[in-house]
């Protein structure tokens, strides 16, 4: 018991954890399941107390170990770390492929379903039972043995190229610097910027600045840098990253082609045309048809916004910037500029108002407000000192804890993502029986970072991505479903999950929430209406833009994973052109590698499943309209608890959203909320 990993309790002691350990403590964990695995299949007797509920016990002690291994993975990367997590993937993937093509562990399944007891179990364990039957049938339990192994290595090397994927963007991100010996060609960029790049430097022991590729770095110099050379050069490194333009060793490309190969492969093997009608099965979408045309739908409304959009950037880049034909380098640069000169206000100016300490304390008033749960900070072991924990608190009681890992760092993986280290769950027999597992999970950002003991302060978008992440973690937090399978985000349609985070997004446009978490840098003063009005009236600045990037996203996503042909798989660039000349407004460098660094769709849980983001956003607009409508923000934030949150995947997302609405959603919050005009839309 001296491996940690063995023995991680409610709250893991992260820095005891030694890459030696992780070999031992899987193996030894994935033998003991095979042998409880054996026993629950020598039963003659098939009920779900000796069937379902120790098979649960055996796959949530080898998932939450493995689990933690995949975190630090991607929040603490090393090459030791690296190396034992590559080497062990197959054989972990291996393990679950077996459970899921376990044709014994199969017709146990379908017995207690086809049994007098299912009629008794409860609405979630009887959902439960239907997913699991399911996924049994996705994991290749019907196919012949021989197709069962194929299908088998096909997994293996899926969940092998997704990991190797996300490494090389990783490495590229981190392989690139530029550095410089003073500031005069960094003009245009702000304090904490400067302050920034001098960090990165000095933890080098280098004078000077150093800037990199990781997301506040990037962001910073292609908004504010007045160098447009420096601009141009950053951009062209991070549009080319993993790609065969750049590190040749960080190259994604043959991993691309790779991945889309075994999807349809996958698919096939299992009755699909292609891997798009295998995602959707899954998925409240039917077809990939009907996904298409709700994308197509969306573009054609926001193409003519986006078009307003670019010309005004423009016009206002020629005539004020003297950049006579305004390139993608110089986007966001002029975009800046234009919000300031039209709004009156900068990002700059705003993000003075909102430390981090005081932003988290408004983050958890707000959640106090429509749910009564409140958040109390321990100390408890975690892996980067940056890290904080928190108890979720309601009537006495601890119901849920979070870890917040904020900031960027070299060895973490960018952009930001909430995942579980473990979920509720109520034990119905051994020696738990009866005793409640609280949830906990992970919430991870890429904000920047504090600077010489300077707390950091967080932008706008930084905020509403705090919320956005905090409403993934709400919906796994706040459960009420007492069986792990659909407790918490467990079950939930993938394209309905986005629906909590962005439901959460819209508080962080309410002046009296924006107000509580405010205090200036150099008096303390609240955020004043007068430029909170100006924020609001830039809210849409360039949203039309924005929407058709995310159809450009959505569309490639959808189109590459629909195809059904394997000769035709490795033409992904040009289903990448052709969606650019259907739907955007700006066409980027022909050197720009994009689809290099898509870790959404070739490394994580995206796959013919980036439509979710905008299939959600008209759920949790229609959903944030109904407190708009209200004048009771407390009631109705517990029936959105209830009626959302708390049950979880134990029933539909559709009957869900119906449950709290009243009624099937509707596009016109989102389009409101978008500033689209709906007849000019």
């Amino acid at each position: 018991m001296s491996n940690v990993l063995l023995n991680l309790g409610d709250e893991p002691r992260y820095p005891d954890i030694q890459t030696t350990d992780i070999r031992p403590a899987m193996e030894a964990v994935m033998n003991e399941a095979r042998a409880g695995i054996a026993a629950i299949k020598a039963q003659s007797e098939i009920t779900w107390a000796n069937t379902v509920e120790p098979l649960t016990d055996i796959t949530e002690r080898v998932g939450r170990i493995w689990g933690v291994v995949a975190h630090l993975n991607s929040v603490a990367d090393t090459p030791e770390l690296r190396a034992v997590y590559n080497e062990l993937m197959p054989e972990v993937t291996v393990f679950f492929t077996e459970i899921g093509q376990d044709i014994e562990l199969y017709e146990r399944f379908k017995a207690i379903k086809a049994s007098s007891e299912f009629a008794k179990l409860e609405a979630a364990q009887q959902t439960k039972l239907n997913h699991d039957l399911r996924d049994f049938v996705l994991s290749g339990a019907e196919l012949p043995p021989e197709q069962q192994e194929a299908f088998a290595q096909l997994q293996t090397k899926s969940a092998q190229l997704g990991a190797q994927f996300s490494q090389n963007v990783l490495d590229a991100t981190d392989a690139f610097a530029l550095y410089f010996d003073n500031a005069d060609a960094l003009a245009g960029l702000p304090e904490d910027a400067l302050a920034m790049f001098a960090a990165a430097a000095q933890a080098e022991d280098k004078e000077g600045y150093k800037i990199g590729l990781q997301m506040p770095h990037y962001i910073a110099v292609m908004q504010y840098a007045d160098n447009r050379e420096l601009r141009e050069k950053l951009y062209h490194a991070y549009v080319t990253r993993a790609s065969e333009l750049g590190d040749g060793q960080f190259d994604n490309t043959d991993n691309i082609n790779r991945r889309l190969e075994v999807a349809l492969e996958e698919a096939q093997l299992l009755g699909f045309k292609n891997f798009a009608e295998l995602s959707l099965y899954t998925k409240m979408a039917d077809t990939p048809e009907q996904v298409l045309d709700f994308l197509h739908d969306l573009a054609r409304r926001a193409k003519p916004f986006a078009e307003k959009d670019l010309a005004e950037v423009q016009a206002f880049a020629r005539e004020n910037l003297g950049i006579a034909e305004p390139q993608a380098w110089d986007l966001s640069y002029a975009s800046e500029k234009l919000r300031q000169a039209k709004y009156a206000f900068s990002e700059t100016e705003v993000k003075k108002y909102f430390p981090v300490s005081k932003v988290l304390a408004g983050l958890f008033a707000q959640i106090n407000r429509l749910y009564g749960v409140n958040f109390i900070e321990k100390n408890v072991p975690v892996w980067h000192k940056d890290v904080r924990y928190f108890e979720l608190e309601k009537g006495g009681g601890i119901i849920g804890g979070v870890y917040m890992d904020l900031y960027a760092r070299e060895g973490k993986r960018g952009g930001a993502w909430m995942n579980d280290y473990r979920g509720r769950r109520r034990f119905i027999s051994g020696n738990k029986t009866g005793q409640m597992q609280t949830p906990i999970a992970y919430l991870v950002c890429n904000f920047t970072p504090p600077v010489n003991g300077k707390e950091s302060r967080l932008s706008h978008n930084e905020i509403t991505t705090l919320y956005h992440e905090t409403g993934h973690g709400l919906h796994h937090l706040l459960t009420q479903v007492d069986e792990l399978g659909v407790s918490g985000i467990n079950g939930v349609e993938w394209d309905a999950v986005e629906l909590p985070s962005q439901f959460m997004e819209n508080f962080a446009w309410e002046y009296d929430v924006l107000a509580e978490m405010s205090s200036h840098e150099d008096d303390g003063s609240v955020l004043p209406r007068e430029l909170f009005d100006k924020m609001v009236a830039a809210k849409n600045f360039q949203r039309g833009m924005f929407l058709v990037r995310q159809m450009e996203f959505a569309l490639f996503d959808m189109l590459i994973y629909s195809e059904n042909d394997p000769s035709r798989l490795k033409d992904w660039p040009k289903v990448l052109d052709n969606v650019r000349r259907e739907v955007a407004v700006i066409q980027p460098p022909s050197y720009n590698r994009f689809a290099n660094s898509f870790g959404h769709i070739f490394a994580g849980g995206y796959a013919a499943g980036y439509y979710s983001y905008a299939w959600a956003e008209v759920l949790s607009a229609d959903a944030y309209a109904a407190f708009e409508e209200s004048d009771d923000v407390k009631a109705t934030g517990k029936r959105f608890w209830m009626e959302v949150l708390a049950v979880g995947g134990s029933r539909s997302a559709l009957e869900s959203f119906k449950a709290f609405r009243g009624r099937e959603p509707k596009i016109d919050a989102l389009l409101r909320h978008s500033g689209f005009d709906a007849e000019a839309a």
